[in-house]
């Protein structure tokens, strides 16, 4: 990134090789930590000019900053022509990102008010304007400070303002004025620049041409009839003029003093004018850097596409290939994609093809451009970015490069279930070119688990590929492959519905990386860990595997696994009724990852649950859009937006994008190569349209699928543990009296694990269906009012005490209603509840807090809050004064 340090420090060392988004990620947050840095000190302002000529990654860079450094004591402020900006340009998705953050403002800068105009000219040309004049410079400028600035410049040569406006009346200029009023920057510009010699209007048309900045040396190069006496003489008179600058601490350098100055001398010229010159300065720059051009290699893929027409394509193939290598170098990956999409074209490769690359340079390119598709991450390039590794995975083999051949089948695709690479039968192929029981096999084999597994959902094929893999790396005692082989072993697991067994392969991982640094490795092992240890009723272990992750995360800094590990973290803190923890992890997963479907999803449902509608919609509209924009079939971004929306749907009561979802989940369940896990998403999805719309046939055909498999388990992520979506399936087809052993299976499992606000749900759906049988059969037995009553109690409690407004809006009107449908329930003394007696009747019986607990199916702080508000209520001081009244009341059973 800064070349000149090795200058400096010649024995640096090179960073190590890392992931393509780790090490862009890793730049960014060098650089916002050393802004941090810099403002612990004192407060910073940071002013980026003209954002509508930044780059992409540029974009990106200034998008991270802003999620980073919003508590940090910096001021950033950006400008930019709005003029220049239309919906398609970069800048205007940047734009949208920033105005989600809570700190960002947008201040649009009208012209200056006439009084300022006539401050500003007297600033810049030392004397103070005539009224008419600053009344003319207003009007035709519309205060555009620039504008005035360069009408001030005009006048500033003349000392007497009133002459000059004197002169215009009797010369019979525009309304009185000696100058006439530009009707834009570029004509006040130009006027300027008439005003100055020949010459030296020459000698700036070619700058112009090089570069906003430009040297001495390239001009004496490009026009040598000019003696280099009168050439900086020409330099000296542009200085004087402030058309142009020097640039501080370089000497024969200078730069325009304004982009729009060199701007209008480059506008002058014609386009083959323009083409040759460009072509002059490539072939005169190439000459001055000699050995060092491949550090220009941008500056000259500048000026050579400007020259394309008079060139051929060689020389411009090689310099954006190393351009590209460049740009891949600093993490630029869509200026890389760029540079080695434009070598590809001037050496008439046909980017839409599929033959094999038709020499080892283009073969490098597709290989540089599939790099660059897959660390953009966009799902819609990785079928482009298999095409270009497989043409040159071909040509590679064809010339005998096996080894580059071998370092493009063994590319670490992130393992995205759904997407079909193509990886497949590059690591079949490649396979023939080494020996069967090598390391390099291995890596293979371990690589061909992943496509088997996650792309062409062939479980039984990936478990023979992990096992080969595992045999290679315990045979040559290789501890890195064999960590490497069972992250990739337990994730194909974890799809394929066998957590049990990726939790154990899970565990050996991580075992193994507490001796091997690894963290990508180490990442994948433990989401096989936090998963399992969840659908097991162990939140707990689960939150001390996420928290791992999230710093293996800061470690590794790749935005997939990044994503990953934060949306582990949030689900986790979501079960557990941290709200707020989940939001604040989600965001920051968001930072790095922002469409990451688990995460928009998430936040989707963390916003309906605390009742806050429109930012729930604003983060589904971005799952939808992700959706959408994915690549066909099977994805977990489609999953996820239909979850979203299914299980938003059971909170709300609003089923707008019912449709969506169906259509989401019938293209996932209709697709054979779909991983068990995103089919499972598809039936949870079914399944909740079913319960809302009341449908009964399809409801029963996900009660059996689901039923009978280990999928179900999966529900805890969005809410919904086996036993109360098996609960409300049952419900829904009529079987009561499996829905209550369900729903019975459903309060142990959130009791025990500590799933607070999957436990108030699950008491609302346990008591609305107790009620609907009550209502549906007549029946009024005491004990269905109690149970029911009771559920809505400490479904009541818990949404409430976490703020779940629309469950707690809903627990409170169906109290209302059972009160009207089922008549007056038991009129305990002094206002105990149904659950407050359950409980002073197990303190008469002699339980301790922790029997209670047990007893009853839940926590023990839970058993002391009841304790406290009995207390309370009944005026007691402890045990024996509880017992006391409970016996004088006749509330035991049996009185």
């Amino acid at each position: 990134i800064v070349p000149d340090l090795r200058t400096i420090l010649p024995g640096l060392e090179p960073s190590a090789g890392q992931e393509p988004e780790q090490a862009r990620m890793r730049l960014f947050d060098s650089i916002v930590t050393f802004l941090k840095a810099a403002a612990q000190t004192q407060p910073q302002v940071l002013v980026l000019d003209n954002l509508h000529w930044a780059d992409i990654s540029s974009l990106l860079l200034l998008e991270f900053m802003a999620q980073e450094l919003g508590e940090a004591r910096i001021l950033t402020i950006g400008t930019y022509r709005d003029t220049d900006v239309s919906r398609e340009h970069p800048l205007s998705r940047t734009l949208g990102e920033l105005t989600k953050g809570p700190h960002f403002r947008r201040i649009p800068l009208s012209g200056l008010t006439q009084e300022e105009v006539g401050t500003l000219i007297e600033l810049v040309g030392g004397t103070a304007p005539a009224q008419a004049l600053t009344e003319q410079v207003h009007r035709r400028t519309g205060g555009n400070p620039l504008f005035v600035t360069e009408v001030a410049r005009l006048l500033a040569p003349e000392k007497d303002v009133g002459a000059i406006f004197e002169y215009g009346a009797t010369a019979g200029a525009d309304e009185s004025w000696g100058v006439k009023i530009p009707e834009g920057v570029r004509e006040a510009i130009g006027t300027r620049l008439y005003r100055m010699s020949q010459e030296c209007n020459r000698v700036l048309t070619v700058a112009s041409v090089i570069g906003r900045e430009f040297g001495l040396e390239p001009l004496k190069r490009l026009i040598p009839e000019i003696i280099e006496d009168r050439l900086l003489e020409a330099l000296d008179e542009a200085l004087a003029a402030r058309v142009i600058e020097e640039i501080p601490n370089a000497v024969g350098r200078y730069q325009f003093g304004h982009a729009l100055i060199q701007e209008t001398l480059y506008s002058e010229l014609s386009s083959t004018r323009r083409a040759r010159l460009h072509a002059s300065i490539a072939e005169t720059l190439e000459e001055l850097y000699g050995d060092d051009a491949a550090d220009h290699a941008a500056e000259l893929v500048h000026h050579l596409i400007q020259a394309e027409t008079l060139l051929n394509g060689d020389k411009l193939a090689r310099y954006s290939l190393l351009a590209g290598e460049r740009a891949s170098a600093s993490f630029a990956w869509e200026d890389a994609q760029a540079h080695f999409r434009r070598a590809l074209a001037a050496k008439g490769v046909d980017l839409a093809g599929s033959e094999p690359a038709p020499d080892h340079i283009s073969a490098n390119l597709l290989f540089g451009l599939g790099r660059a598709q897959v660390a953009i991450g966009e799902s819609t390039q990785m079928n482009e970015a298999a095409i270009s590794f497989v043409r040159a995975f071909d040509q590679y083999v064809s010339s005998g490069y096996v080894e580059r051949a071998l370092a493009v089948a063994e590319y670490q695709w992130p393992p995205i279930p759904g997407y079909v690479t193509g990886a497949g039968q590059l690591i079949t192929r490649a396979l023939e070119l080494v020996p069967t029981d090598s390391l390099q096999a291995g890596r293979l084999q371990a690589s061909y688990s992943r496509v088997k597994g996650l792309e062409e959902g062939d479980y039984e094929g990936a478990r023979q590929a992990y096992n080969a893999a595992l045999d290679i790396a315990r045979q040559n005692g290789d501890a890195d492959l064999e960590l490497q082989t069972l992250s990739i072993a337990c994730d194909v697991d974890g799809y394929h519905l066998n957590w049990p067994e990726a939790l154990e392969k899970g565990l050996r991982a991580v075992e193994l990386a507490s001796r091997i640094d690894n963290p990508r490795a180490e990442l994948l092992a433990r989401i096989w860990c936090c998963y399992p240890s969840a659908m097991a009723g162990d939140l707990k272990s689960a939150g001390s595997h996420a928290a791992a992750m999230l710093l293996l995360a800061e470690r590794f800094r790749y935005h997939y696994y990044g994503a990953r590990a934060y949306g582990a973290a949030a689900m986790v803190s979501r079960s557990a009724g941290d709200f707020g923890t989940a939001l604040k992890l989600s965001d920051q997963g968001l930072t790095a990852a922002p469409r990451d479907p688990r995460l928009l999803s998430g936040n989707v449902l963390l916003e309906y649950e605390l009742g806050n509608f429109e930012e729930a919609s604003a983060y589904l509209e971005r799952s939808l859009e992700v959706a959408r924009q994915s690549a066909p079939g099977p994805n977990f971004e489609r999953a996820f937006a239909a979850i979203a929306i299914a299980a938003g749907i059971r909170i709300t009561e609003v089923a707008d994008l019912a449709d969506t979802a169906e259509e989401f989940s019938r293209t996932i369940l209709a697709s054979p190569k779909s991983t068990p896990m995103v089919t499972t998403f598809a039936r949870i999805v079914s399944s909740l349209l079913s319960i809302y719309q009341r449908d009964v046939v399809t409801a029963s055909e996900q009660y059996t699928a689901l039923s009978g498999s280990q999928g179900v388990e999966w529900g805890w992520m969005f809410g919904f543990p086996a036993g109360r979506l098996l609960g409300l399936l049952a419900h829904t087809v009529g079987q009561m009296e499996e829905a209550v052993a369900h729903f019975e299976e459903g309060l142990t499992f959130c009791r025990k694990g500590g799933f607070k606000s999957a436990l108030a749900w699950t008491c609302y759906d346990y008591a609305e269906g107790l009620l609907h049988l009550a209502t549906d059969s007549g029946r009024t037995e005491e004990v269905l009012r109690v149970k029911a009553m009771s559920l809505l109690d400490e479904a009541l409690a818990i949404s409430s005490g976490l703020g779940m407004r629309p469950l707690t809006d809903r627990v409170v009107a169906l109290q209302e209603l059972a009160a009207v449908q089922l008549g007056p329930g038991p009129a305990y003394p002094d206002g105990l509840t149904g659950r407050e007696v359950e409980v002073l009747r197990l303190i008469a019986s002699g339980l301790s807090n922790r029997e209670i607990a047990a007893e009853l199916v839940l926590s023990t702080r839970t058993v002391e809050r009841h304790i406290t508000n009995i207390y309370g209520k009944i005026d007691a001081r402890g045990r024996a004064d509880a017992t006391s009244y409970a016996l004088g009341h006749k509330l035991l059973d049996g009185q």
